[in-house]
């Protein structure tokens, strides 16, 4: 008998890790796209961000994060977390993506296990990029309730509703979403 197996990825952790990225940046892009205009000064209690401040922080810490994986001083002097703009956020949002982009496409396994920053800071890439994956999965989570409430299917779940019909879409969310 003969066995058939999927040929390994050349990077497997670059893979992995680009996997889990690319779902969580195409998560928060498009609940940042869905939610109406009107809806992003709501929050749901007194105490917590506004969902423009949650798409906002979602920005800044792209840009924190992902410059940290390039080695180079953040770019961003805006503090997203303080607009209110959709259109003004939504644009922030896929340039920060964008810019993280660059860096975890062009990664490798080896260029992930270099060590960045000094003293107790210092880690392998692959640590800062797990770290910010997580963050956003985070900050997905966060915004779920966000939507729901204000009556508004979060992207995880429409593409898990549509599987079926549309596999491509929905596959790229793998099992990195998280989902309220």
């Amino acid at each position: 008998a003969t066995t058939v197996s999927a040929q390994a990825p050349m990077d497997p952790l670059a893979a992995a890790l680009k996997r889990g990225w690319d779902g969580v940046a195409l998560n928060l892009k498009e609940s940042a796209e869905k939610m109406p205009a009107e809806k992003y000064s709501f929050k749901p209690s007194p105490d917590v961000k506004t969902f423009a401040g949650e798409i906002g922080h979602g920005a800044n810490t792209h840009y924190f994060f992902c410059a940290r994986i390039k080695g180079e001083p953040n770019p961003n002097k805006m503090d997203y977390e303080k607009e209110t703009s959709k259109d003004v956020l939504v644009k922030a949002l896929i340039a920060s993506n964008e810019y993280c982009s660059a860096a975890i496409n062009t990664a490798t396994d080896k260029s992930l296990m270099e060590v960045v920053g000094q003293g107790p800071q210092a880690q392998p890439r692959a640590g800062v990029l797990a770290a910010h994956i997580a963050h956003s999965n985070e900050t997905y989570g966060t915004i779920v309730p966000y939507m729901r409430m204000s009556g508004i299917v979060p992207p995880s779940t429409e593409a898990q509703q549509q599987r079926q019909g549309a596999g491509n879409e929905a596959d790229r969310r793998e099992a990195h979403t998280i989902d309220g």
